[in-house]
């Protein structure tokens, strides 16, 4: 049973999120990950888990005018520079009614802003055809650019294991 973790990061606090969901899911199954400029156009039907994440911007999943103001924030180099989950969301291609989906995003802790990248994401992919795993999750940083909040990356590593188990107890039928 394999898991492929799909995450988008401006600052690298979502990348860091995504590689402890990954080693979570990794404690039960195994699992791939990549950012999602290198992730595939299709899920390969060896995927029992797809597990997609990102910032959210703007109330939701970036666009390119978010990610290039997320870029004038900082003068490091972003993560992901190419195509955002959005963009990569709606090329997916492919029969994904054997994977289950779970998504996350890192979400700005003050100010607390509505909206979230995982709920949006968990649309987009359920009109995919994907089942729910589990509910949108969020994860926190201080701030517009992070850090994470203390605890959040452990948190992560935990909801990784526990979407891990679930799917596996449940012979790869999600629980939906």
């Amino acid at each position: 049973m394999r898991a492929f973790v799909v995450f988008e990061s401006m600052f690298g606090n979502t990348q860091a999120i995504a590689e402890a969901i990954a080693d979570g899911l990794s404690s039960c199954m195994d699992t791939d990950i990549a950012e999602v400029s290198e992730a595939p156009a299709a899920i390969d039907d060896g995927v029992a888990l797809l597990v997609v994440g990102g910032p959210t911007h703007a109330f939701g999943m970036s666009r390119p005018g978010t990610r290039r103001s997320a870029a004038e924030q900082t003068e490091e180099a972003l993560v992901s520079t190419g195509r955002g989950l959005r963009e990569w969301l709606d090329a997916l291609d492919g029969d994904v009614g054997h994977t289950a989906s779970a998504t996350f995003d890192t979400h700005a802790d003050r100010p607390r802003l509505p909206g979230s990248a995982a709920r949006a994401a968990q649309k987009r992919l359920r009109r995919l055809g994907f089942a729910t795993a589990a509910k949108a999750e969020s994860f926190y940083v201080g701030g517009l650019t992070g850090p994470l909040l203390d605890g959040e990356t452990e948190r992560a590593r935990r909801w990784g294991a526990a979407l891990g188990s679930a799917v596996v107890a449940s012979t790869g039928r999600p629980v939906t």
